[in-house]
Order: structure tokens, then C-alpha cells, then sequence
């Protein structure tokens, strides 16, 4: 860890304000000043800093995704995920930490994993610097019905641990399923309130009793644990608000009574979308099977409509909507995630501001880190940062390309630093350094 000075940056800050050119330092791992100057003004001396002058390149929080699969291995179908060799998945997942660092999201929200202890092996070891990452929430698997999403059980191979999710009936079964989860140290509990058309069960219906849901909010608070819904149906919505459920996935099909809860309760929810699922398993899936004519037949183009005016009327309301879209599938590969800012801007008109809010200040309460912490350049604030080659503004879509992204910085290290080359200017500070365009 260095002290750092970035100098000459276009700094967008967080706040929702204009960018403005300045510098910022960071001392430890925190972000200490942050000063409006005039481009190419020497910034004010500081002993001991390796000084980065960014003539001119953006500087922006980290980002935050907020629907997280590590252990998704870009395959096709649930059982192709879950049947990987848990040796050969660990290293996995290890792999794909650092994928989602490289690309400027450092901070991630673990939104289910196939093995019951992925994703909280991973935490640990994230944590304890054995590998690198994100900082990362881990999840616990998808907690279904038999029958249900996520019951890849077949009737040969009854057993439980074979399933993609971890399948109970009843509400003493999820009491225990929630408790063993809980043991095992998850940050989340996550449950598939509804369907999934593509594993046989409309995204229209809902699988659980009221009373098996109230059970598991119920454990998850006595553990002090957060619950995350797959939630696509109006009903399944609408048990979330109703049972205190604080993140939703997807929330396709809202009705205006869902919508009206939402709005109501909005400091108590985040929703997550999850658009690239429904985008390119209607528009890019078919070299895995699936042409355009099975998903209309599936019904996610009509699922892609529901949710894309869902959303259109979440955002009119001012209800949170955060970027993670269910990546790690075959044809949403991982590392592609800042799709969903682009996907933001075009299908739900959200100005690129607002695209770039919800990757930042607004997913960074989704870390439950507490307030002045992550997502924004202020301050005080955890010194997460990148440094962007193009002004994504302009375009979004610069955050897509990992050669844009010039530096990551996280939790006032560099993951990656800018390329350097001497500052050969007179008189200057042997630490001064210039990204080399």
C-alpha cells in the first residue's frame, strides 16, 4: 500500500454533480483530500506520495455489482454449473474474483453459489489476501421447493447434495436449512420465490407457503443475515416487501399494486434487474440452443418487456435500481458486466449519470458497510477508485473495454497500476509518474 497523489483528473465524484478536474489523495487506504484545480496547476507538495498525473483521464469510485455468481462457469444449464468438480471449482471461482477487479467492480454482492461453502471460502480468502478480489458478500445456494428452481435432483440420485440449489418442504426444513447456512458463515440467504421459465417453471409462478417464507426471513434476522429473492412473478414481489425481503432480483412483472409497495418502502429494498439475462437469452442465446422462437415460446420476450416497463416505472418512482445481471452464464460470460450501465441507458433511459450512480453511490449501501465508506470520491471515504482512459459520460460502453480501464485501486492499494513512463518536465519530484497514453 502507497500513499498516491492523482493529479489532473476529471473527477467524477459520486454525488451526482458535474465532473470537475482536480486532485486526490490517498493516504493508508483512505481518500484524504480531494481538491478542484485548474488543468495542468502543479498540486499542492506532498512528502512521500507517489504523485500520478492523469492529464486529463477520468477518475471514478469503484463500482459495485450487486448480482453476483463467481461460481457460475459460463455453461449453458444449471446441472453443467453445479457438476463441476468442487476442486476444479474453487480455483474457479479464485479466477473469476480477479476477472471482476479487473474490470473495476470492487465491491461485488454473492447473489447464490452452486456448492454450499464457495462462496464464503472465497470471502475468507479474498479477506485474508490468500487471493484477489473484490470485497465480496458471500451467498449461500438457492433455497427452493422440490420441484422447483434449482431442484436438478434426478429421481435415481434423490439425495439432496446432488441438487444445484438446497431443496426444502415445509418450514422446519427451512429453519434448518437456513441455520446450516448460517453455520457455514453466508453473508445472504438467498431464496427462489418464483419460477425460471428456462428450467421448466413459468417466472410467472410462485413456489413457496407464506408461512415457509416468513420462517426464513424470521432465522435470517435472529442470525443477523440478509435474504435476497429471486423474485420475478407479482406475487413473489409482493412477499418480499410484505416479509421484509431487502433485495429483490429481477422484479419483472410488478402491477402497480407492486410497484405502489415498492415506492412506499423504497429505503428498505434494492432491486437488481438482472436485464442481460433476459436481453441475450431472447436475442443471443441460440448457438446454445436457444433461437429466438424458444424464448418467445419460453416467454422471456414477453418477460423482457414486463421488466424493461417495470423498471422504466421503478426509476420514475426514485426506487433504487442496481447493475447485475446474472453473468456467468454461456452467452453472459463473465467480465462482461458493465453491459448493464450500457443496457440502463438504452432500454431504460436512464441518463449516463444516473447509469453511473447506480454502479457507485447507489450500490454502495448493498455492501451494508455503513454510511462514508465506499462510493464516492470523498473524503474519508475507503480510497476504491478507477481511472478511466475516455469519459464513460459520453459513452458508457468504454467501461466494457479492460484496456480503457487505465488503473484499479482497491481499498488504497493498486490491483492494477497505470502504465507509467518518468515525467521528464523540469524540476520534477523523482515520484512523479504519468499514465502513458
Amino acid at each position: 500500500m502507497a500513499d498516491v497523489l492523482f493529479t489532473n483528473a476529471r473527477v467524477f465524484d459520486g454525488s451526482g454533480d458535474a465532473p470537475f478536474q482536480g486532485d486526490v489523495l490517498v493516504q493508508g487506504n483512505r481518500i484524504t483530500r480531494v481538491q478542484r484545480s485548474a488543468f495542468g496547476q502543479r498540486a499542492a507538495p506532498v512528502n512521500g506520495v507517489t504523485t500520478v498525473d492523469a492529464a486529463g483521464a477520468f477518475l471514478m469510485p469503484g463500482m459495485v455489482e450487486a448480482h453476483t455468481h463467481f461460481s457460475w462457469n459460463n455453461q449453458p444449464s444449471l446441472d453443467s454449473i453445479q457438476r463441476m468438480p468442487p476442486e476444479e471449482h474453487i480455483l474457479w471461482c479464485a479466477e473469476v474474483a480477479k476477472v471482476y477487479l479487473d474490470m473495476g467492480w470492487t465491491s461485488c454482492v454473492g447473489a447464490a453459489t452452486a456448492k454450499p461453502r464457495l462462496d464464503v471460502v472465497i470471502r475468507n480468502a479474498i479477506n485474508d489476501g490468500t487471493i484477489i478480489g473484490p470485497r465480496y458478500l458471500a451467498a449461500s445456494q438457492e433455497i427452493t421447493v422440490p420441484g422447483g428452481l434449482g431442484d436438478t435432483t434426478q429421481p435415481h440420485l434423490p439425495q439432496p447434495e446432488f441438487a444445484f440449489g438446497a431443496v426444502v418442504s415445509g418450514a422446519e426444513e427451512m429453519r434448518r436449512c437456513v441455520r446450516m447456512f448460517c453455520k457455514y458463515g453466508v453473508d445472504t440467504l438467498k431464496i427462489n420465490l418464483s419460477g425460471e421459465s428456462i428450467t421448466g417453471m413459468s417466472s410467472e409462478r410462485s413456489q413457496f407457503t407464506e408461512t415457509e417464507v416468513a420462517t426464513c426471513v424470521e432465522e435470517a434476522k435472529v442470525w443477523g443475515k440478509r435474504v435476497a429473492a429471486h423474485a420475478r412473478s407479482t406475487h413473489s414481489i409482493k412477499q418480499c416487501v410484505r416479509l421484509g425481503i431487502e433485495v429483490i432480483y429481477h422484479a419483472s412483472f410488478a402491477d402497480e399494486e407492486a410497484l405502489d409497495l415498492l415506492e412506499a418502502n423504497k429505503k428498505s429494498h434494492f432491486i437488481a434487474p438482472g436485464l442481460a439475462w433476459l436481453i441475450n437469452t431472447c436475442h443471443h442465446a441460440s448457438e446454445f440452443g436457444i433461437t429466438p422462437a424458444i424464448a418467445r415460446g419460453m416467454g422471456y420476450f414477453k418477460e423482457l418487456e414486463h421488466a424493461i416497463e417495470s423498471m422504466k416505472a421503478l426509476r420514475r418512482r426514485d426506487v433504487r435500481i442496481l447493475p447485475g445481471g446474472d453473468y456467468g452464464f454461456a452467452w453472459t460470460p463473465h467480465g462482461s458486466n458493465a453491459k448493464d450501465l450500457e443496457y440502463f441507458v438504452k432500454h431504460l433511459g436512464m441518463s449516463t449519470t444516473e447509469a453511473l450512480l447506480s454502479a457507485t453511490a447507489w450500490g454502495a449501501p448493498m455492501m451494508r458497510m455503513g454510511k462514508g465508506q465506499l462510493g464516492e470520491v470523498k473524503e474519508g471515504f475507503l480510497a476504491d477508485l478507477l481511472l478511466i482512459d475516455g469519459d464513460p459520460l459520453a459513452d458508457i460502453t468504454v467501461l466494457q473495454d479492460k484496456k480503457r480501464i487505465l488503473a484499479v485501486m482497491k481499498d488504497g492499494k493498486f490491483h492494477r497500476a497505470p502504465p507509467m513512463r518518468a515525467n521528464a518536465a523540469a524540476g520534477a519530484r523523482p515520484e512523479t509518474t504519468r499514465w502513458a497514453a
